[in-house]
């Protein structure tokens, strides 16, 4: 008889006994937000496991109802397994007390000897079990009595054994996973310091946003917009006689500005008492002091109850008495460490240049402004700029005290942008396989295609400005015309960038001096007449230093030498300073007359299927969303050596000033899905062999702290050995190290890597809980391993989050689908058609609810 559901629940109803001790043992290790997310997924399995009984109710009555002769030696191996199976602790017994039970029964109305027989043994079995119940009856008890269940409980000197074997098969953390539940980080706070806060208190790479004297009827909304642009908070401290006045009944009656400081409620910035008349409170004494606090906070009250109780001495002057008033009107005193002196510098740029100053030497801390001067207005976006590309964070008062805002983590990514200091970007692109005089290619023009495309794609190249060469047209005037009448004449700024990618052949030919000289090969030259025909190195040094671009960068998928390159090296300060350095670098995939391999997965060649990997994130050695020059050579040069016969080699041509190429790596916005491509099994191949030759690891885990890049090993054009140090990465706000994690998790899942992009895509909700493109690709990766009830969870959190996503709908109703939940699927179809009618999973859809 076939007995394998019924086996098969018995390990699930186990596998949910096991999975509750797991989660719910040493309960007063966690916290509370811990505890009662294990509760509530205890609950769930406890439900699961319950279900699961209740299924097998019917199927043990099935079998012992059944004519078939065979019903009692089925019976007898089931309960061989329950009794001696060698994989189970006296503790895992207990979880089929109820079958055994629903068994009993179901024999009991059999009259036969063998019937008989098999009662008398499983009496015996629960007999044993009561044992164990009492062995165990303490540990037990803790665990399962808030189920509602009897206190099943077992307690032998081999219990903490039992639950250490547990928690090998099972972790607390992916049990909550799997129900749809990831526990986020807790967010740093700095709680108040004594009487007063300074802001030296606050987490390293925080600040917090004060300003003083408002509200002002024009620049207060102002400074607001600007802050929502930037999606920051910040703390208003208001004065008294601004907003309204106070009666000789002590009522408070607001003016019209008062409505200004109600806007700023509305919009979640915080209120705080800044006085009344702003009066020097250190020389006010008794009831003039006492009016100067209270009252101010009776009209910050009329305008909300909901005001906080922060409170700022004007000019920082207090004595012991304002302390002493604050402290019995439960207010408290903010100060700060990082002063504008916006009300006495008129120069906005000198205002940003000195907080900037001030916030690298205090690295955290409270920055006063004031919302009454125009040229705080202006200075504003030059620091907001700034701090957002270097990874600072921005705290927000929570009634307890400063911690990281979600205003902060969801700023805008685009600001980043401020970091490469780039206007307008252009490059060149060359490919030829089709030489008239030189051996044909196979790769070159497929190359400088994907180049192009990732280029335009995923770095925001604008096509018009990104000028192909492929074949006939890559003759050595076309060539040189793309450089002087497109480039030098064609409207290239001085804070332009450029990027230059050659795939064909180079040679290298000795000078009569004995130095070695090299060369690109047009399509239309003639390999005796190099001189003529083709385009020396000296002449593309001379091109680069005749452009007027802030940054350019050749990248030549091609073998030759003769050119010395000098050393480039990263700084500390290269967030900021990059911007004001000129670079001119190139990076070349091998040395003198050495074969390009053009093995590469898709029809590249090795090198440049390298080059586009690196470009697609996995050059990004630092984990700061940016890869620069160094770090794609970095990253390029070792891979390929080892796993080719080229040495890359790479650096900076002369007349560089240190500067060094960036690309910025955009967000990825891509909701997994089944049109979602993966690579193919060549590709995956190559990059795991090009990954285990990566010299610095990329980051696996999100950190707000700088991740430091080793030196690496790569050769110059010369042959010689130069080591280059990709530049320290700044610190990176949370929602940026979400959406890292969230990033590296689809790189990973288009290599099939689904444990590692899983956990990836933990990270960034770990980060960020509120990530639904985390909750959606987690789910997926879910579904590609067949896990269709938890992926479905995470699609039901997806929603949650973004109710219109309606590509998590699709993914939804494909996983009930798969998890034979018919009802859901259909809801959930009938959802992403209400969303897109016409999108294009449409037709998919109405053929999923007509089977269903």
């Amino acid at each position: 008889m076939d007995v394998a559901p019924i086996q098969s629940g018995l390990k699930a109803v186990l596998a949910s006994h096991r999975k509750i001790i797991v989660l719910l043992a040493d309960e007063k290790s966690l916290n509370e937000q811990e505890r009662n997310a294990a509760n509530s997924v205890g609950q769930a399995l406890f439900h699961d496991k319950l279900a699961t009984i209740n299924s097998l109710e019917g199927l043990l009555t099935g079998l012992v109802g059944a004519s078939n002769p065979g019903r009692f030696a089925a019976i007898g191996n089931l309960l061989d397994y329950v009794e001696s199976d060698s994989s189970l602790f006296d503790a895992d017994r207990l979880a089929f007390r109820e079958v055994l039970r629903i068994l009993q029964q179901a024999i009991s109305k059999d009259g036969s000897l063998q019937a008989i027989k098999l009662h008398k043994r499983i009496g015996e079995d629960l007999d044993a079990l009561t044992e164990i119940e009492h062995t165990y009856e303490k540990e037990m008890g803790q665990i399962f009595s808030r189920f509602e269940q009897r206190a099943i409980v077992l307690k032998r000197e081999r219990w903490d054994d039992y639950v250490t074997k547990l928690k090998g098969e099972y972790s607390r953390e992916q049990i909550l996973k799997d129900y749809g539940v990831v526990m986020p980080y807790p967010q740093p706070k700095a709680a108040p310091a004594g009487e007063e806060i300074f802001g030296k208190e606050l987490p390293s790479k925080t600040i917090a946003l004060t300003f003083d004297d408002g509200p002002h009827r024009q620049y207060t909304e102002e400074i607001m917009a600007i802050l929502k642009q930037y999606g920051v908070p910040a703390v208003f401290f208001q004065v008294g006689k601004n907003i309204g006045q106070v009666g000789a009944d002590g009522q408070p009656k607001l003016g019209r500005t008062a409505e200004v400081s109600r806007k700023l409620m509305q919009a979640g910035y915080v209120l705080a008492n800044h006085s009344f008349s702003h009066a020097q409170l250190s020389k006010e004494k008794g009831d003039a002091l006492k009016a100067e606090i209270l009252n101010t906070d009776s009209l910050l009250k009329a305008v909300d109850e909901k005001r906080s109780p922060l409170f700022r001495f004007p000019y920082g002057a207090r004595n012991s008495e304002g302390l002493a008033t604050l402290a019995d009107a439960k207010l408290k005193s903010v100060m700060w460490n990082i002063d504008s002196l916006d009300w006495a510098d008129p120069v906005p740029t000198s205002i940003a240049d000195r907080v900037l100053r001030t916030v690298d030497k205090e690295g955290r801390g409270i920055v006063l402004f004031h919302d009454i001067h125009e040229r705080t207005l202006k200075a504003l976006p030059l620091v907001l700029d700034q701090l957002i590309a270097e990874g600072y964070q921005f705290a927000q008062w929570d009634g307890e005290g400063f911690s990281i805002a979600k205003a902060a983590q969801e700023a805008p990514a685009t600001k980043a942008t401020i970091t490469t200091g780039y206007e307008n970007s252009w490059a060149i692109v060359v490919g030829i396989n089709e030489y008239s005089k030189w051996p044909k290619l196979q790769y070159a023009v497929r190359d400088a295609q994907a180049m192009r495309q990732t280029l335009i794609d995923k770095f925001g190249f604008a096509s018009e400005r990104v000028i192909s060469l492929t074949n006939q047209e890559a003759t050595r005037n076309g060539i040189l015309a793309a450089f002087h009448d497109k480039l030098s004449h064609g409207g290239v700024q001085k804070n332009d960038r450029i990027f230059v990618f050659f795939a064909g052949h180079g040679a290298t030919r000795k000078l009569t001096s004995g130095r070695d000289l090299g060369y690109i090969i047009p399509v239309d030259a003639d390999p005796n007449q190099l001189a003529t025909d083709a385009i020396p190195m000296t002449e593309i040094q001379n091109i680069a230093e005749s452009l007027t671009a802030k940054h350019v960068l050749f990248v030549m998928d091609a073998c030759y030498s003769g050119l010395g390159l000098t050393r480039g090296a990263g700084s500390n300060a290269f967030l900021r300073e990059n911007a004001k350095r000129v670079g001119r670098q190139m990076l070349t995939a091998g040395g003198a007359d050495q074969m390009v391999a053009d093995g590469g997965p898709n029809g590249h060649s090795v090198f440049t299927w390298t080059v586009l990997q690196g470009l697609a994130g996995k050059a990004d050695l630092n984990g700061d969303g940016l890869i620069t020059a160094t770090e794609l050579a970095a990253y390029t040069a070792p891979t390929v050596a080892n796993v080719s016969q080229q040495t890359p080699a790479f650096g900076s041509l002369p007349g560089s000033e240190g500067g060094d190429f960036v690309f910025e790596l955009p967000a990825e916005t891509e909701f997994l899905n089944a049109d979602t491509r993966q690579l193919s099994g060549d590709a995956i191949a190559m990059n795991t062999k090009l990954e285990a030759q990566i010299p610095v690891p990329a980051a696996t885990k999100a950190t707000s702290e700088p991740k430091k890049a080793e030196p690496v090993v790569v050769k110059d054009l010369q042959g010689n050995e130069q080591k280059i140090v990709p530049p320290p990465a700044a610190s990176l706000s949370i929602r940026q190290q979400a959406q890292r994690a969230n990033d590296r998790g689809l790189q990973l899942f288009k290599e099939k890597r689904y444990t590692e992009a899983e956990t990836q895509f933990t990270e960034a909700l770990k980060l960020r809980p509120d990530f639904a493109l985390a909750a959606n690709n987690l789910g997926y990766v879910y579904y590609k391993q067949d896990k269709f009830a938890e992926a479905a969870r995470w699609f039901e959190n997806t929603v949650k989050m973004d109710p219109s996503r309606a590509v998590a709908y699709l993914n939804l109703g494909d996983a009930y689908t798969r998890a034979n939940d018919t009802d859901k699927a259909g809801k959930a179809y009938r959802t992403y058609l209400a969303l897109l009618p016409n999108g294009p999973a449409a037709a998919y859809v109405k053929q999923q609810l007509e089977k269903n």
